[in-house]
């Protein structure tokens, strides 16, 4: 093993680490022979010594009886030395195997590690490649034909289920064909850039550090538990709360003021779908987890001046987690929502359920609309990098006309010759007539196509009618903002996320930007962080334990918010938060004498 192995297998092409780790296995090895040894010249040496012993006490005269006894003692310690010289003998055969197996195993497993990266690249490198090509085919100017789109189906019955535009029933099918006519822009289409006025904002934040944590450790134990009761360091959070992480919804708001001038409820239903996809456009990189905010909890986002609008979210429960969120525009609009968040970790992946519906109400038309998040998955929680992927359905439904948009948010799969990340969508009329075909991916951008005729096509392989749409050029709803400069260093951060826990003068002293901890651990003090963060969480369970023993009162009806009440929803039937006012009059008056002391 010295003269042999120790430098044979240090040859193999391997990395540091693993020079290390067989450096350190052989030498081991090399200790543990070595006292091996040292036994086996032990056992030899009293073995002897202990025979020559007994063969002098048979030569002594002594009683018949008393010989009797040595002379089985002595057959006895001979039997012992041969049973002893046995095991040496096949510690040594153990040993010559292992040294003339070890380096072929070890130049096996080195040839599986670098089969396992060369696949790994190689299946990366061909998603990109596709991702790339599907994207310049889409791009390109013979898109308008359509007739690649058409064979592709006809020759792909068993991907039939995920192609083109399959959000409107899973027992219809759409080809789409692209007439050459123009066509107007919806409500003047919506640029990437935008044009809006802003006050000076801060534009970067101190680099996260660079801390190891083993996740496992942490996580083992809370397969199947709900998420929001495991205690977690700040090592997985970012420095946004979840009232914060609501309030990013509101990125492109833009889309429902230009949705607030149409004149075609049709039209302003393809902006409401962009918006509601457009909300998760930040999350494609961002799979740490935002602080859950204590109970009590508000943050606002004053943007009159800038944007027309107001923002308010308040945590109205702590168990379930619960948000109410409000927003009031001046430009037409007003969105309210309470969301739920429901979280299961199923051991490889982590399920984000948000439950609960997202109210619009235009002002001039009064068409309301009600919808409800996807599901989002954060992938790989254990092993490899984390990624996170949305899937599911939406129904967005104008309650006024019974309008409706189907759409389908399509689960990533390295196998699937879809876009990754890919939407589709039909808008259609009250009576279930297709108008428009939306397309686009969640993470960058949605087009709509408005449908001018429509035939029934052939079958699939499963039986399932096909409509073909024949539709004008696609028009650009909405395109993702790029991302600020560093941005992989400030936790992916948009330029939205990046202004949001900016300190802010006449905020109510409940609002997430006044939280210590999650301010400590934007500056990169970590550990202060986890201190604060675990002894908020413990004044919180003392103010719940006291505001339980104090509860005698047969009418006692609980926690009840500050900002927001609970009133039965017209349209749901469901009972929600909604914000009873008196928010914005407190920060006029700058009194805010009634918040709880929550910090």
């Amino acid at each position: 093993l010295r003269t042999h192995s120790y430098h044979t297998l240090l040859a193999e092409p391997t990395t540091q680490s693993d020079r290390s780790e067989i450096q350190g296995t052989l030498k081991i090895l090399v200790s543990k022979l070595d006292d091996l040894s040292t036994c086996n010249d032990l056992i030899a040496k009293h073995g002897a010594a202990l025979q020559r012993s007994l063969s002098e006490l048979e030569g002594l005269k002594v009683p018949l009886e008393g010989g009797e006894k040595i002379k089985a003692v002595n057959e006895r310690a001979t039997l012992f030395r041969i049973t002893s010289n046995a095991m040496i003998n096949a510690c040594r055969d153990f040993l010559d195997l292992a040294e003339t197996h070890s380096r072929r195993l070890q130049r096996a497993l080195q040839h599986e590690r670098e089969q396992r990266t060369h696949l790994e690249e190689t299946i990366e490198q061909l998603a990109k490649q596709h991702n790339s090509l599907e994207r310049a085919w889409r791009e390109a100017p013979t898109h308008a034909s359509r007739s690649e789109r058409v064979s592709k189906e006809d020759a792909s019955d068993e991907d039939e289920d995920s192609e083109y535009f399959d959000a409107m029933d899973e027992s219809t099918e759409f080809i789409t064909v692209t007439a050459s006519e123009n066509m107007s822009p919806i409500c003047n289409d919506v640029s990437a850039k935008g044009l809006m006025r802003r006050r000076q904002h801060r534009t970067q934040i101190p680099d996260k550090p660079n801390y190891s944590l083993n996740l496992w450790s942490i996580m083992k134990n809370c397969i199947g538990k709900e998420l929001s009761k495991i205690p977690m360091p700040v090592n997985f959070n970012e420095p946004l709360s979840m009232l914060q992480r609501l309030t990013e919804d509101l990125e492109y708001h833009e889309l429902l003021d230009k949705a607030a001038r149409c004149e075609s409820s049709l039209e302003q239903m393809c902006l409401v779908a962009a918006f509601s996809v457009s909300s998760y456009s930040t999350t494609i990189h961002r799979t740490a987890k935002p602080f859950n905010p204590l109970l009590g909890e508000t943050y606002e986002l004053d943007r009159l001046e800038e944007f027309g609008y107001r923002s308010l979210c308040e945590q109205v429960s702590h168990h379930p987690p619960a948000a109410a969120h409000h927003v009031i525009s001046q430009r037409g609009w007003t969105l309210r929502q309470e969301i739920t968040i429901a979280s299961k970790f199923r051991g490889k992946y982590l399920s984000i359920m948000p439950l609960g519906a997202i109210h619009l109400h235009f002002h001039s038309s009064g068409n309301h609309y009600v919808w409800r998040k996807v599901t989002s998955t954060v992938h790989n929680i254990i092993v490899g990098r984390l990624w996170i992927d949305q899937s599911g359905d939406i129904e967005i439904i104008n309650n006024t006309t019974k309008e409706t948009c189907q759409l389908k948010f399509i689960p990533y799969s390295y196998f699937s010759r879809d876009v990754p990340r890919k939407v589709t969508g039909v808008v259609a009329d009250s009576e279930g007539q297709a108008h428009y075909i939306l397309s686009g991916t969640w993470d960058e951008k949605m087009e709509s196509a408005k449908i001018i005729q429509s035939s029934e096509g052939s079958s699939g392989s499963e039986g399932k009618q096909k409509t073909v749409y024949q539709t004008l050029p696609p028009k650009l709803l909405w395109k993702k903002y790029p991302l600020p400069e560093n941005a992989e260093n400030m936790y992916y951060f948009s330029s939205l996320a990046l202004v949001l826990n900016e300190l802010e003068d006449g905020v109510a002293l409940t609002d997430s930007r006044l939280r210590p901890d999650q301010r400590l651990m934007e500056e990169g003090r970590w550990d202060e962080a986890n201190s604060e963060k675990q002894r908020l969480e413990e004044k919180q369970r003392a103010v719940r334990r006291r505001r339980e023993a104090e509860a005698t009162d047969a009418e006692y009806e609980g926690y009840q918010p500050l900002w927001f009440h609970q009133r039965r929803d017209s349209i749901t039937g469901e009972t929600n938060f909604v914000y009873k006012g008196g928010y914005w009059e407190s920060k006029e008056r700058e009194d805010w004498s009634m918040c709880p002391e929550i910090f």
